[in-house]
């Protein structure tokens, strides 16, 4: 269950480590998996050896996103328990988002760690295509 104020993972190469949530779409009081959210960028994540103060021409390079700025994201895995029409029950060890732009087009190339399998109910195929692992 993710609502207003609620922080979550970036899991993909974007340059966005956590996102703070500011809403959620379609008028529902809290998104569950496959369900989009609006969020801002409250920390970058930085990449390689090279983030030190003389590298930061080539890492602000590889960062799609900037501290602060406020994209779309798809909920990709929750920590509130949720269960499966089969009857299987389904809880992850954290909150995870993959930023998306307004086309719904993923705007990272690659995802980092597993994500909940009703993305496929919710038609984000390219989310579970580059995906290593659903759930």
């Amino acid at each position: 269950m993710i609502q207003l104020k609620t922080m979550v993972n970036v899991i993909d190469n974007s340059g966005a480590a956590v996102a703070e949530c500011v809403k959620v779409l379609k008028m529902k009081r809290h998104a569950k998996i496959g369900d989009r959210i609006i969020v801002v960028v409250q920390k970058q994540r930085n990449f390689g050896p090279e983030s030190g103060p003389g590298g930061s021409v080539s890492v602000s390079a590889a960062n799609k996103v900037r501290r602060g700025d406020i994209r779309h994201a798809v909920v990709v895995r929750t920590v509130k328990k949720y269960q499966r029409p089969d009857g299987s029950v389904v809880k992850f060890d954290d909150n995870a988002c993959v930023l998306i732009n307004k086309g719904g087009e993923p705007i990272g190339s690659r995802l980092n760690g597993v994500v909940g399998a009703e993305l496929r109910d919710k038609k984000w195929s390219k989310i579970l295509s580059l995906a290593p692992m659903h759930l």
